[in-house]
């Protein structure tokens, strides 16, 4: 069995995004040369979360308009977290979307469902952020 291990870098200019990082994630596969097995991909911070959906841009500002409403940023006020910070509402939006993704391998490819992406959703950027991919398998 081989393993894989690669940090995916991004620069997100902007307190929320969502970026669809499936090409990154299989330019990673193809480099593992892993053909059967499990890709997990996970985001390296707690404010931020990698998930699977749709890649329309109308899905993704309905998550964002949804996630604002279950976990406003403002009042910074309205959050026991908030000392010294202003990103209480990004650990919750992380909650609710989740931690990360795991994708099955076949024959070399992401073994996706026909609009399955690979999306890693930032909830409090304006700096570099991490990804994490794993591969493992044969």
């Amino acid at each position: 069995m081989k393993s894989y291990r690669k940090e995916l870098v991004f620069d997100v200019p902007t307190r929320r995004a969502f970026i669809n990082i499936t090409p990154r994630v299989e330019q990673c596969l193809a480099e593992s040369g892993i053909k059967e097995g499990i890709a997990l991909v996970n985001p390296m911070h707690i404010t931020a979360s990698v998930f699977i959906n749709d890649d329309e841009s109308g899905l993704h500002q309905d998550y964002d308009e949804w996630l604002e409403r279950l976990a406003p940023h403002e009042p910074v006020s309205q959050y026991r977290h908030n000392v010294g910070e202003d990103n209480a509402d990004a650990h919750m939006k992380r909650q609710v979307m989740g931690r990360e993704a795991v994708v099955a391998v076949t024959d070399g490819r992401l073994d996706f469902g026909t609009w399955e992406r690979i999306f890693y959703g930032e909830f409090d950027g304006r700096r570099k952020k991490r990804v994490l991919v794993k591969i493992i398998g044969e």
